[in-house]
């Protein structure tokens, strides 16, 4: 008997379906050449369906078999997806499909001419000698083109991650030599070889060449992804098929016989290769994949399960009665197990029913409140919907939830709303920590850590639950039943435990987004302020460059000019009139003096000198000396610090005291100076009027210090009332 069943395996090309997604893209579709629309895509489709035709004319004592017809029907239908995917705007492995087609009608035909020549003296010798090798090189050749055809889909290329593989051309090289020694050895002996010899061989190759399938599927994204999973699903439901055929024939010797209806079952694969061509069923590649991998999972567990309870365990069944009941098991099981899933909701929810009356189950209000948390649902509305779901499947009298993040609880939730329950509990720091660490507790626990809780409750079965998070404690759940209502279980208390950590996660993560929301106001409102403090420092930059220019160009500038046009005269006069030069010399002297000490007031402006040389300490005494109202510094404990910082320290006092001077006359001013926890603070106190402080924030000389002090870390301060005096102080960090 030599090999018919070679074109029911033709083109088995199972990827790994489970890979993960990623790779390369897929590539973009690519015109078929005259050339190929011409000889793969159709002469040789066609030149295979006339051979497989022409095999069923062949005389065969018998007449056709069904294998014969089977593996007729099946090359014609692999004829006629190469005839179509030929067309497609998608590369395919055209040349693989077609030439594996004509292959497998070649030996189908060998075949059969070959069992006409051995049960019929019909024919010459020779024929069925020729015949007999052609049937040889056809077979090893069909093994060759399949494992060509599994590692080129599904775009005809031999690529891995989108790139040209040597590896792979390596193989499929390699196979078609091996084919090639197998297919002269075959010839030279002119020995047929039996179907299942070249199944095994078939399935042996195709197996190898799995794992570089997987990896091509791994590689693969967009419609090179979906494509493999069609190709995938038509294989994997051939395969589950001619399993579960298989096992029906052994178990119940059904069909019978049994080769051909396996055989048929193959034809997903081609139909498979053609759904993947259709880009309108791409999306739901995917979906179908997982379900008939769940299929087939299931398929072959009760095969295993039956082959080993009926053959391994008990005796195959003898008479016909025997086999239809274990025929008619297998279906109920079958039948069985693809309800239970859809039954079992159904099944769950009316147990439910009869055990908890119109209430669901306990544990279903953790379901509930964990689905309700992923959605756009505020804290106050998810905790009220959390006491509502608690009263139903509890059955309790009441149902209330306590938040709060100091030493108070308040209750924010409760069902019903006239709960008898306390409105705020206080929980001092002893009570805290162990309140935190407890689990679901009782009346006799929460009348020694919780007493306020009980407070004014009718009597009845009660259970706090802390909601803690990370060793804080956030919050409570208080539950209580009727007084003739059901004791709380362990699965009660189970299911409070669980909910009560949910509710911590919650209730913790929404007080980090209101905190973020509160820190991201302030960045907002610091980085607004930074904008608008730079501005009015380069505004006031620029203003104090212009009165600079101002001062030198009104005062020393026309000391200096007076003082060169005296100098001419003086030269002019000095041999005439001796005296009136000598006059004119005591007169330059003063403006000299004059001009000096014009430019050190105005220096003194810029940056005293004082301050550079002596600190903050000398400066301001000496700026209190040249006050007119009477000044008292104190500035004791103090060091040199950086030029930023005694700067804006000192001209921020200075403006305090030129404040004073202006609206406080007669005042007595104090100025404080002192290092306090990481930072230099000061304060200038005068027992003047009075002011109203939120007027003068708005004024110019506040929003210099703020400024100043702004720019190196530091802040300011105005406290005044009317009558009572005023108080300047700021603080910079020294750290």
């Amino acid at each position: 008997m030599t090999v018919t069943g070679k074109p029911t395996v033709a083109a088995t090309t199972e990827p790994a379906p489970l890979a993960a997604p990623g790779g390369s893209p897929s590539p973009s579709p690519s015109p078929a050449s005259p050339g190929r629309l011409l000889v793969a895509g159709v002469l040789l489709p066609l030149a295979a369906i006339g051979v497989a035709a022409g095999t069923l004319a062949v005389h065969v004592p018998g007449g056709i078999t069904g294998v014969a017809a089977v593996t007729a029907a099946l090359v014609i239908t692999w004829a006629l997806v190469a005839l179509a995917t030929a067309r497609s705007r998608e590369r395919t492995p055209q040349w693989q499909l077609a030439a594996g087609t004509l292959i497998a009608a070649v030996a189908a035909a060998a075949g059969r001419v070959s069992a006409s020549t051995v049960t019929a003296a019909s024919l010459p010798t020779r024929h069925h000698h020729l015949a007999v090798v052609i049937a040889g090189i056809a077979g090893p050749a069909l093994v060759a083109i399949s494992v060509h055809l599994e590692l080129s889909l599904p775009d005809g290329r031999l690529s891995a991650a989108g790139r040209p593989s040597p590896a792979r051309r390596a193989v499929v090289v390699a196979g078609y030599a091996m084919a090639a020694i197998a297919a002269a050895a075959l010839a030279g002996t002119a020995t047929p070889v039996p179907a299942w010899a070249g199944i095994l061989a078939w399935s042996l190759a195709t197996a190898c060449a799995l794992p570089a399938a997987r990896m091509r599927y791994a590689s693969a994204a967009g419609r090179d992804r979906e494509r493999l999973q069609w190709a995938a699903i038509g294989t994997v439901v051939a395969g589950t098929v001619a399993l579960s055929i298989a096992v029906l024939y052994l178990l119940v010797g059904w069909p019978d016989p049994m080769p051909p209806a396996a055989e048929a079952a193959m034809a997903g694969v081609p139909l498979g290769l053609l759904a993947a061509g259709a880009a309108k069923l791409g999306q739901r590649a995917g979906r179908a994949l997982v379900q008939v991998l769940a299929i087939a999972g299931f398929a072959a567990t009760v095969a295993v399960i039956y082959l080993v309870v009926i053959l391994g365990l008990g005796r195959p069944p003898t008479d016909r009665a025997d086999q239809e009941i274990l025929g008619l098991s297998m279906i109920a099981a079958a039948v069985a197990a693809a309800s239970f899933a859809p039954a079992r909701e159904r099944l769950t929810d009316w147990a439910n029913r009869q055990v908890f009356g119109a209430r669901q189950a306990p544990d279903q209000v953790l379901r509930t409140f964990g689905s309700r948390m992923t959605r756009a649902i505020s804290m106050d509305e998810l905790l009220l919907q959390l006491a509502e779901s608690l009263r139903k499947t509890m059955t309790l009298a009441a149902a209330e939830v306590y938040t709060g993040a100091g030493d108070v609880l308040e209750r924010v939730a409760s069902v019903p709303d006239a709960s008898p329950g306390p409105r705020s509990v206080l929980v001092g720091e002893r009570e805290r920590p162990v309140v935190a660490r407890a689990g679901v507790s009782g009346h006799a626990w929460a009348a020694v850590w919780l007493p306020a809780v009980l407070e004014g409750r009718p009597s009845g079965p009660i259970r706090v639950a802390p909601v803690s998070h990370g060793g804080d404690l956030l919050g409570l759940l208080v539950v209580q039943r009727p007084a003739d209502g059901d004791q709380f279980s362990a699965e009660d208390d189970r299911v409070l435990t669980e909910l009560a950590r949910q509710v911590g996660l919650a209730v913790h993560n929404a007080r980090l987004d209101t905190a973020l929301a509160t820190t991201l106001d302030e960045l907002r409102k610091q980085a607004d302020e930074l904008r608008q403090s730079r501005a009015r420092i380069v505004a006031s930059a620029n203003a104090e460059r212009r009165k600079v220019e101002r001062d030198l160009h009104d005062g020393a500038q026309q000391h200096l000019v007076a003082l060169a046009v005296n100098l001419r005269l003086l030269r002019d006069i000095l041999d005439e009139d001796p005296r009136l030069a000598t006059e004119m010399l005591d007169q330059l002297a003063d403006e000299v003096k004059a001009t000096i000490q014009e430019l050190r007031d105005l220096a003194h402006g810029i940056y005293p000198p004082l301050l550079a040389d002596s600190g903050l300490s000398e400066a301001l005494k000496a700026a209190g000396r040249r006050s007119t109202l009477p000044v008292t510094v104190t500035a004791t404990s103090i060091g040199r610090y950086s030029l930023e910082i005694e700067s804006a320290i000192y001209f921020c006092c200075l403006e305090a005291l030129q404040n004073a001077a202006k609206h406080a006359p007669g005042a007595t001013v104090t100025i404080r100076i002192w290092e306090e926890s990481g930072g230099l603070l000061f304060s200038v106190i005068d027992d003047g009027p009075g002011f109203e402080a939120s007027v003068a924030r708005q004024g110019h000389g506040y929003v210099n210090m703020a400024d100043r002090l702004g720019a190196i870390g530091g802040t300011v301060r105005w406290d005044s009332q009317p009558g009572q005096g005023s108080r300047i102080s700021g603080s910079v960090p020294l750290i």
